[in-house]
């Protein structure tokens, strides 16, 4: 039997204009993925809803009269900051319905997923009033400045592994330079993005300022080609982020895109092999393998392959899989029965191509198979051309190689059309700076993997999209900057 759970699971609804209403589709299920069954229905937004959102935002962005345009820039952060206090009261209730939808650890919800949530909305609630131009000396006789500006309306598309998580990354920095939202969270994980809906109202967030729709690829598309929607932020599959380029290109928006990865993970024969062997386990089972910047290609140092190879899989044996619920479990459930069988496929063609599975391989029996779980998984005499060392598998699947020295490690690491992060495990310190700045990626670990801080910048080199989510860097993709020039 799974766990029990304290979080109620309503039906439901789209937010518009700070009303819940009924969607004019036919609605989908939202599924556990740790027993197979119904959560809850939830409305789907057509078309014409997506469009009842926007202009919602729309005017509450263009209304110089209303409360959103009318309230100073320290009086947003303030609506931030308690959005942030509302997340801690309730984050025991938000860390259980993560975990329902989406099937990872509690211990990950609760812990860290959450955590970060309120903290982002409290560090972009301190940049509110941080937000300014400049004044630049020109010509004697004339006054010149720049302005920053909202961009306007933001249509944030947010995909379902870190659902919550995935949300603040674009409405902190969006809100607090004044912008107005439409947000589309995952169909597979919409619960915790309504339930923030909620918070965001009872913490004095003007109606039309955050509007939230629920919905499939079709609400996606709608949002995407409104041309109310004047910037497009998106976390999701790099095939996705082309599609939205193309749709977005008919109005010429602007567009963020945080895609896909397959990051090497590069150990050294001189690192702390206890501590790379962690780093390694934690790199690519954190979140199910269910992770953008997950480290799935493993470069080991021939020299101690054998050993690392070794110890990796005994580490990776004792890890609990199981009840989501469970505070001890550290693996969960695939979020879905379609991903699981794509995984499963994954496995299989790592077979079918020659690599040894070390570890795992199978779907693991939970609650008598109704869930969706694979053991974790390891495989090694992977070659860098293999189908599991080049796709993005999206599940708890290693890819384990050797390399024989540091240019060897840098080809082989860049042959790839991602570059979203990577990490190195060595004590050279001189050899670590001059690898993170060979590799192509948008974050390099070093002796570390997976830390993540409100204020670092994060996004990816090459197919793994552009623009940088969290930091100062993020501000810069929610506004417009305008010069003003003053005859004197």
């Amino acid at each position: 039997m799974l766990a029990a759970t304290k979080a109620k699971v309503a039906p439901g609804k789209l937010l518009i204009n700070g009303q819940w209403l009924q969607g004019s589709g036919h609605g989908f299920d939202t599924i556990n993925p740790a027993t197979g069954e119904v959560l809850t229905h939830v409305s789907e937004a057509s078309a014409q809803d997506v469009g009842q959102a926007v202009a919602a935002a729309r005017k509450a962005f263009d209304d110089s009269a209303g409360p959103w345009r009318k309230m100073s820039a320290s009086e947003r952060g303030k609506v931030l900051w308690r959005i942030a206090d509302l997340l801690e009261k309730n984050i025991d209730e938000l860390a259980e319905l993560e975990t329902l939808d989406n099937g990872k650890p509690i211990f990950e919800s609760r812990y860290v997923d959450m955590p970060m949530v309120a903290d982002v909305f409290r560090y972009y609630a301190g940049w509110a009033t941080k937000i300014h131009g400049e004044t630049v000396n020109t010509f004697n006789n004339a006054f010149t400045y720049t302005l920053r500006e909202p961009v306007g309306v933001v249509g944030a598309i947010v995909a379902w592994n870190f659902p919550l998580l995935l949300a603040s990354w674009k409405l902190g920095p969006a809100l607090a330079c004044g912008n107005t939202v439409v947000l589309k969270p995952a169909e597979q994980t919409p619960l915790t993005a309504l339930r923030f809906g909620e918070l965001c109202l009872e913490a004095g967030l003007p109606p039309g300022v955050l509007n939230i729709v629920t919905g499939g690829p079709e609400t996606g598309a709608a949002l995407v080609k409104h041309p109310g929607v004047d910037k497009v932020a998106f976390t999701g599959s790099t095939s996705v982020g082309k599609e939205i380029m193309r749709a977005s290109a008919e109005t010429l928006k602007r567009v963020t895109l945080e895609l896909g990865g397959k990051s090497p993970n590069i150990v050294f024969s001189d690192s702390n092999m206890d501590a790379a062997v962690k780093g390694a386990v934690n790199g690519i089972f954190y979140g199910k393998g269910e992770v953008c910047s997950a480290g799935s290609r493993l470069f080991v140092e021939k020299k101690v392959e054998d050993e690392f190879t070794s110890k990796l899989v005994e580490y990776t044996r004792k890890i609990k899989l199981g009840d989501p619920l469970d505070p001890k479990t550290r693996l969960g459930a695939i979020v879905s029965e379609k991903q699981m069988q794509t995984v499963l496929s994954y496995i299989e063609s790592g077979k079918k191509e020659g690599a040894t599975l070390l570890s795992g391989g199978k779907r693991a029996s939970v609650n008598g198979d109704r869930g969706y779980f694979i053991e974790p998984t390891v495989f090694g005499d992977v070659k860098n051309e293999m189908t599991i060392a080049q796709e993005e598998i999206f599940g708890p699947v290693l890819a384990t190689l050797s390399f024989d020295d540091l240019d060897q490690v840098v080809e082989l690491a860049n042959k790839n059309i991602y570059g979203l992060a990577a990490a190195i495990w060595t004590n050279d310190v001189k050899k670590a700076h001059q690898l993170s700045r060979r590799l192509k990626a948008g974050t390099v670990w070093i002796n570390t993997y997976g830390l993540m801080d409100a204020a670092l910048p994060f996004g990816g080199y090459k197919q793994s999209g552009f623009g940088r989510e969290l930091g100062m860097h993020a501000i810069d993709h929610y506004t417009e900057l305008k010069t003003v020039w003053m005859n004197l």
